[in-house]
């Protein structure tokens, strides 16, 4: 049993036990969150597609930590007129452990 859950922007691909990283969510590591907007869940040969959500479907998960992912370079450049900018940025992050499918 899987479901595609969406949450901070992207979609996801969810199965019971699975751990992802999504954007970060304000909750205390230890907390559990849950995703009410399931876009799609299947069930073996059962599969219920939401217009655009899945009425009475939720996905729980529990918050096992927060983090910053690797950090990329931006770096601004105009030829001739010695313009140089280069700046770091860290993306924040929540790891979930997805713990309960519900349809």
């Amino acid at each position: 049993m899987y479901a595609i859950i969406q949450t901070g922007g992207k979609q996801y691909r969810v199965a019971e036990g699975d751990t992802l990283n999504v954007e970060k969510l304000v909750a205390e590591e230890g907390a559990v969150v849950t995703f009410d907007q399931v876009l799609t869940v299947v069930d073996a040969a059962d599969v219920k597609v939401g217009r655009p959500l899945v009425d009475g479907a939720k996905v729980t998960a529990k918050v096992v930590a927060h983090g910053k992912g690797e950090k990329i370079y931006v770096f601004k450049y105009k030829a001739k007129s010695n313009y140089r900018r280069r700046q770091g940025h860290r993306q924040p992050y929540t790891e979930v452990l997805i713990e309960k499918i519900e349809a």
